[in-house]
């Protein structure tokens, strides 16, 4: 990763927390006030152990003292780790809602497992480094200083000791938590690639029984499963590693603290103090301080690894952020229907598909006609569908329905008026009954039969009280197909979009999807077909032949 891209990633993350900066900043301080009580601790356990090596009576003054404090910073603590908490969850739980409204209106985009293992599982990774970086980093800019400065003040050799090696700890961090960093984003990218694996299996698990390649996935998964448990494990390899560096440092710098005051107080050292030799009050003083001086760096490396895996998710996010999935026009809810007869206007249209600016021609329907696009794959039958539900948003030109343009505003009426038959049927996880009605009632053995499904639904485990599943799972194709079909036509809508109705199917069943759709014709809705089909197209009122891409 270069400089250029951790500050890209660094820019990312603060715009990400920063509706929390304000309560963030509350915690740090908090924090950091929280943190400086233990040098008075400090002093006062100090001064009662001094008195009692002194053969001096118990200062019951010192235990109350030393007790108050320790509550006030408890309470001091607990407050800052509520805010900061808070703060990390409102921070994620914002993140998660904005990928719900986003997906829920896009149009188009990439497969779900990526932006599904970001949302419910990657942002979690924010939580640590919204809860914790900004309390560690404020200990860290208080604390060490101005325990170097009482150091200093009792004795410089002690303060030497901590000038050296307490910038060793930053460094080291720095250093270990670029590699952290890119170890957190190979641990994410795979994380993302299993959850895409699974959900392909998944999509595709009727044909994997049927073609006997259960043994071929489960090797996958478990091929997949070993690369995740590889990269999870580097991470915990630098995390361990970072952590037994610095714990060494701050051993080593305690130790040396340690035995220059013992040596001090017996007199065998002569140096590192002022004008007078270090007391056993000062000698103890500076022993508890010395722990507490490498803590908020140690707790600050911890943290750094927090943000090494909130960079990486960081950089996920700006990546689905920047995308650039074409959001539906509308709202995507339920809205009346639009009103006005259902013709359709269409100039000027231009659409870009990928590097390509697509123009489609210009033509009008008028309510009850059957139009059928034809064209090579990649012409953009597809694409004009879409347009006319509102779906894509054209570079150029416009769309007239019902009289009125297209846009954010009629887009939900007019879809209330569309019916949609997709080349890969889709149903949701419900009844058979549900997916064909959707809860209205109507008459469901008419448009079986309207579709020759009667038998077929007869001869289902539940009949129409069985559950499908996504895929259409225990169907063939055309078997979904015409279920796809049977909705429409339950759903009575005055236009019908139908991508690729008849293809990939055996003739009958393409010559009983060809029925079912100039039924519904018949009823007056009107037909917009995207195919391939020439005999499909020719019993249509009007053909428009798309030119393929150069």
């Amino acid at each position: 990763m270069t400089q250029q891209d951790d500050l890209g990633s660094a820019k990312v993350l603060a715009e990400l927390v920063a509706p929390e900066r304000r309560a963030l900043r509350r915690a740090a301080v908090l924090s950091g006030l929280a943190a400086l009580i233990w040098p008075l601790q400090a002093a006062l356990v100090a001064g009662a152990l001094a008195e009692l090596l002194t053969d001096a009576a118990p200062l019951w003054s010192h235990v109350a003292g030393f007790a108050l404090l320790g509550v006030l910073r408890a309470v001091l603590n607990h407050w800052a780790e509520g805010i900061a908490f808070t703060a990390g969850l409102r921070v994620t739980s914002q993140c998660r809602a904005a990928i719900v409204v986003h997906e829920a209106t896009r149009s188009n985009g990439p497969a779900a497992g990526p932006i599904a293992a970001l949302a419910a599982e990657k942002l979690d990774a924010l939580m640590p480094y919204v809860s914790r970086y900004a309390p560690a980093k404020a200990r860290v800019m208080v604390v060490p200083a101005l325990i170097l400065a009482l150091a200093f003040w009792h004795s410089w050799a002690v303060g030497v000791i901590f000038l050296m090696t307490g910038p060793l700890i930053p460094v080291f961090m720095a250093l270990i938590g670029w590699a952290a960093q890119a170890a957190s984003q190979r641990q994410m990218a795979e994380i993302a690639s299993l959850n895409d694996l699974l959900v392909e299996r998944l999509q595709a698990l009727l044909d994997i029984r049927l073609l006997g390649a259960g043994a071929a996935v489960v090797n996958s998964f478990a091929e997949a499963a070993d690369r995740l448990r590889a990269q999870t494990m580097a991470v915990l390899r630098v995390a361990f590693l970072s952590s037994a560096v610095l714990e060494l440092f701050a051993a080593i710098g305690v130790a040396m603290v340690a035995v220059y005051v013992g040596f001090s107080l017996l007199g065998l050292l002569g140096f590192g103090s002022y004008a007078t030799p270090l007391t056993p009050a000062a000698g103890i003083f500076l022993l508890l301080l010395a722990p507490e001086f490498y803590q908020p760096l140690r707790d600050l490396s911890a943290a750094w690894h927090d943000r090494a895996a909130a960079l990486a998710v960081a950089v996920e996010w700006d990546e689905w952020h920047l995308r650039g999935d074409t959001p539906l026009l509308g709202q995507g809810a339920v809205a009346a229907r639009l009103a006005g007869p259902a013709d359709i206007v269409a100039t000027g249209l231009k659409v870009r598909l990928g590097p390509h600016l697509l123009t489609l021609p210009d033509f009008s329907l008028a309510a009850g006609e059957t139009l059928a696009l034809l064209g090579p794959s990649g012409a953009g039958k597809t694409t004009l569908l879409r347009l006319l539900a509102g779906m894509l948003h054209p570079e150029t030109g416009q769309i007239r329905v019902a009289g009125q343009p297209l846009n954010g505003q009629t887009a939900d009426g007019w879809r209330a008026r569309l019916g949609w038959m997709p080349q890969q049927p889709h149903f949701l996880n419900a009844s058979l009954r549900h997916n064909l009605g959707f809860g209205r009632s109507g008459d469901l053995a008419a448009v079986l039969g309207a579709v020759s499904m009667q038998e077929v639904v007869a001869g289902l485990p539940q009949g129409l009280h069985t559950r499908l599943g996504e895929g259409g799972g225990g169907l063939s194709g055309g078997e979904a197909r015409r279920l796809t079909l049977a909705r429409a036509l339950h759903a009575r809508p005055d236009v019908l979009l139908a991508d690729e109705p008849t293809a990939d199917l055996d003739a009958l069943t393409a010559e009983a999807i060809t029925e079912g759709l100039l039924a519904l014709a018949a009823t007056g809705c009107s037909l917009i077909i995207a195919t391939h089909d020439e005999a499909l197209a020719a019993r249509m009122h009007r053909v428009i032949r798309l030119e393929a891409l150069v």
